[in-house]
């Protein structure tokens, strides 16, 4: 144990590290600790998928949704009262004609509920790259040069600050995987997604120039 001036800086490492606590300075061990990144990189996708987004506005997963994911969303909202109906029917419940009617509107809102996060997660799915996603990426990449070309923001302007925009980002990240447990969407316009977009800005050049040859200037 030496005294030595206080915030006098001794660099030992590796070897050791010296710790200043007041006056005193004690030589610890050198332990590597590894520190682990600001943020969580996004889930490796298959080499046929590509990343569109990790966390996608609300109305975006909409519009992208496909024919399947209405039909399979359709699908499970009928279920519910189907499957209430046939059991009614099996082993009746000798319930009074209110009660019944109370009970199937009760079964058919939580079958909407069901089909519609269904759904939803089926189209997310796509934007997150963990389900074949070539007409998205084609979709995508259209949206996004044609807004280069006509000079607007990529992902919409927002009226929150840069912070609360990282909030909103964080907070519905693959927040599709815990909808059974809370629902939760993002409805707030942000540009953290999780891509590269100078692929779009370079697109958006290449096609200009082509536009402009075939004018022939």
């Amino acid at each position: 144990m030496d005294v030595v001036p206080p915030k006098t800086v001794h660099t030992d490492f590796p070897t050791q590290v010296p710790v200043t606590i007041g006056e005193i300075r004690l030589s610890t061990p050198t332990r590597k600790i590894r520190i682990p990144p600001m943020f969580t990189p996004p889930k490796p996708t298959d080499k046929r998928t590509k990343l569109i987004s990790n966390r996608s506005h609300f109305f975006r997963v909409l519009r992208y949704a496909r024919p399947s994911d209405y039909a399979l969303g359709a699908g499970t909202a009928a279920a519910g009262p189907i499957l209430f109906l046939a059991m009614e029917k099996a082993h009746p419940s000798f319930l009074p004609r209110s009660a019944m009617a109370q009970s199937l509107r009760l079964v058919t809102a939580i079958g909407v509920a069901a089909g519609f996060l269904r759904y939803y997660k089926r189209s997310s799915l796509r934007f997150w790259g963990w389900a074949e996603n070539a007409r998205e990426v084609e979709m995508d990449m259209k949206e996004m040069v044609q807004k280069v070309k006509n000079k607007e923001p990529l992902y919409g302007v927002s009226v929150l600050d840069a912070h609360m925009q990282g909030v909103a980002a964080r907070n519905s990240r693959y927040s599709q995987t815990f909808f059974h447990v809370l629902p939760w969407f993002n409805l707030v316009n942000h540009n953290q997604h999780g891509v590269d977009t100078t692929k779009y800005f370079r697109a958006a050049e290449e096609e200009l120039e082509r536009e402009r040859l075939a004018r022939g200037e």
